[in-house]
């Protein structure tokens, strides 16, 4: 029989989901002004991004990177175990540490890595000739995609919950009583924008001698009285919570992430974790701007009481509207249509009144559960909203409803 064609077969898959109008499209964006962005020719007002503060056009973040990058160049030029490692990545190490409350902290180029890189470090078997014994990974069903990728690449045996199911979670822990344990969560969920049940977890954590980890990219900046994230806002701490990860591209405007905890949980991450051993460096400049933000988030609170506002000035529109709004505290409000054709034409109905937002299909999230997934951000005004809420006041309703919306 004649081997597979890897390509062929990757394009009939590639087929399969443009008939069931889940393929996704790159869309260019040829420039952004506050929460305006301009594509195709088009000025749009985008309900879709990930700066919550707005803080990626800050200016004062642009002269921390342009300042840094007069002196150190662009790229960092190594790995941070070779000579990668630069003075503006240490200071923002040691300002993310003091702010989350760790000892220590760790820079990831990405999010992603982050979770591969502690997931593996902590998960994997071991070296030869190290104590036998596969580790339990536990999780939610709706974490986001780099934790589940990190339980299955590291090795572990991944046992997953429903969502927000504290008593769920407990029976997968009993389910290995004598395996060495991680439980891993969501602060924030990225598309349903609701938060976890911290608390019960790390309850449950302790009492089964499990070590918790939270992913607060989506609560990082926004949550807590000086925007330490989700664990902050839940008055948990490294004892309780003792691996952090949150990223620097969303609520902190730069790029990259990091993971903070103790400086053993460190320490062995610089041996063992892959995706940082062996991976360049970000660039100083970058880190800079990034540290300039962290000082930001930390004492201009009107940005965090800005967004609450207008998030709380949109769900009390969309409840008078009738629409099926998740139960999110969060910048993200998702508003679940079903079908992923019902998602997209929403969304294309929108974009026709000059509003950006992006249809969420499976399998980024489950079939049934197609959405628009609607983020608010400091940079929006009441009137923005306002706009926003008309639009979708034409839409049709999700099936079984009836009517307008």
């Amino acid at each position: 029989m004649a081997r597979t064609d890897l390509l062929h077969r990757l394009a009939i898959q590639t087929s399969e989901r443009e008939q069931h109008n889940l393929r996704r499209r790159l869309r260019t964006i040829d420039h952004i002004e506050g929460p305006w962005l301009e594509s195709d020719g088009r000025r749009l007002l985008g309900f879709c991004g990930n700066d919550y503060l707005g803080l990626a056009q800050q200016p004062q973040l642009i002269a921390a990177l342009k300042r840094a990058a007069d002196d150190e160049g662009v790229g960092s030029g190594s790995a941070h175990l070779i000579c990668g490692h630069r003075r503006e990545h240490a200071q923002l190490e040691e300002a993310l540490a003091e702010w989350t409350g760790r000892e220590r902290a760790l820079l990831f180029s990405t999010g992603y890595m982050a979770n591969l890189g502690t997931m593996q470090a902590l998960l994997a078997r071991g070296d030869p000739g190290s104590r036998p014994g596969q580790a339990l990974c536990v999780q939610d069903k709706l974490n986001h995609a780099c934790l589940l990728d990190g339980a299955q690449l590291s090795g572990a045996e991944l046992k997953r919950y429903p969502h927000a199911d504290v008593a769920a979670a407990a029976r997968q822990l009993d389910s290995r009583p004598n395996a060495a344990a991680l439980l891993a969560t969501d602060g924030v969920f990225s598309m349903d924008g609701d938060v976890a049940p911290l608390t019960a977890l790390a309850a449950l954590c302790a009492r089964e001698h499990a070590t918790l980890m939270v992913d607060d990219a989506h609560g990082l900046g926004v949550l807590g009285d000086d925007g330490a994230g989700s664990v902050r806002a839940a008055g948990l701490g490294q004892h309780e919570v003792p691996v952090l990860m949150a990223t620097l591209g969303k609520a902190l405007g730069c790029s990259g992430a990091f993971v903070a905890g103790s400086a053993e949980l460190i320490d062995g991450l610089v041996q063992f974790a892959r995706p940082y051993v062996y991976t360049t460096a970000m660039p100083p400049a970058l880190a800079a701007a990034a540290c300039a933000a962290v000082e930001i988030v930390r004492h201009e609170s009107w940005r965090r009481e800005k967004l609450q506002a207008l998030i709380a000035r949109f769900r009390t529109g969309a409840a008078q509207l009738g629409l099926p709004l998740a139960d999110s505290p969060s910048a993200i409000q998702p508003l679940r249509l079903g079908d992923a054709q019902s998602a997209l034409e929403a969304a294309q109905a929108l974009e026709q009144r000059g509003l950006l937002v992006t249809a969420i299909r499976p399998p980024t999230v489950p079939h049934g559960q197609a959405r628009l997934r609607i983020t608010l951000s400091a940079m929006h005004e009441d009137e923005h909203v306002d706009q926003l809420l008309d639009a979708l006041a034409t839409l049709p309703k999700p099936v079984g409803t009836g009517g307008h919306v």
